[in-house]
């Protein structure tokens, strides 16, 4: 089971059309990637390469 992380100030902002965008100290917080081509992946995921 994954661990949950709570979500704080600074963890993310709303993009113009309203959806949650985490940022790179949340994807830190984490851990780990989740390949899902994040915008901010501090991890070096591209989802071009697989």
């Amino acid at each position: 089971m994954k661990k949950i992380i709570p979500v704080e100030a600074g963890d993310f902002y709303l993009s113009e059309e309203g959806y949650r965008v985490f940022t790179e100290q949340y994807h830190l917080k984490r851990g780990y990637c989740c390949k899902s081509g994040c915008r901010h992946c501090p991890y070096g995921y591209d989802p071009k390469r697989g």
